[in-house]
């Protein structure tokens, strides 16, 4: 087990977030675990990269002096692996709220989905979703969406480095993406059931990469507040 010491001057701890979590909520678990086993008041704590409740996956948390790394982490590619369910739409382009919309999908055969992945690569503009932590005129816009205000919100650039279609079952599309700071997963689910003159939204997802940092060498919050409880 790591000294104080270590801690201090710099870790970084790949975390996999179970589902229904919040980043936050696996950053607290951390942080709580450290300041208890070394009876600390304050430490710095912090995560490079945002994955919403309804996603799992890789988290990387920075500790100490580390804490210093994570606007880097945070500029580097990810990669992503999950289902669009195809025939309906979402306002959070997700699970988080109820279906608002049906669309036709008797057209959508198996080499369509294939010949439309092909244009999700390179750069694209992308429209972030209205549920997001982004901010609009000083305020969270999911605050502002959960509250019934009509938002407008800008597109962006942001790139797609790989694009794979993974397993098709329909409704559902699983999928492979690599891709830059900023993307919002959600808001390709929503292009990609557009541009099958249908709709779709995004039911499961799970971040495998953050640049070289793999899920596979990542451990629960659980388990790294067990271990510390074990070096008491």
């Amino acid at each position: 087990m790591k000294t104080l010491e270590e801690y201090l001057a710099g870790q970084t701890l790949l975390i996999d977030k179970p589902l229904n979590w919040s980043s936050f909520q696996a950053v607290n678990k951390v942080k709580l675990a450290l300041k208890s086993r070394f009876q600390l008041r304050k430490l710095k704590v912090g995560h490079a990269g945002t994955l919403d409740p309804l996603a799992s996956g890789l988290l990387v948390i920075c500790i100490g002096k580390d804490t210093k790394k994570i606007t880097g982490f945070q500029g580097q590619e990810k990669e992503y692996i999950g289902t669009f369910t195809l025939g309906n739409t979402t306002p959070s382009y997700d699970l988080e709220t109820e279906i608002n919309e049906t669309f036709p999908t008797a057209h959508i055969t198996e080499k369509l989905i294939y010949e439309t992945g092909l244009d999700f690569f390179g750069e694209i503009d992308q429209v972030p979703p209205v549920f997001s932590a982004l901010k609009k005129d000083g305020q969270r816009m999911y605050k502002l969406a959960r509250a019934g205000e009509v938002i407008e919100v800008d597109s962006r650039k942001v790139f797609i480095h790989e694009f794979e279609i993974t397993r098709i079952e329909l409704p559902e599309v699983d999928f492979r993406v690599v891709c830059s700071k900023g993307t919002y997963i959600r808001s390709l689910a929503y292009d990609f059931g557009k541009a099958l003159n249908s709709g779709a939204h995004l039911s499961a997802l799970r971040r495998t990469k953050i640049g070289d940092f793999d899920v596979k060498n990542a451990i629960t919050p659980e388990f790294f507040g067990d271990s510390l409880r074990v070096g008491n």
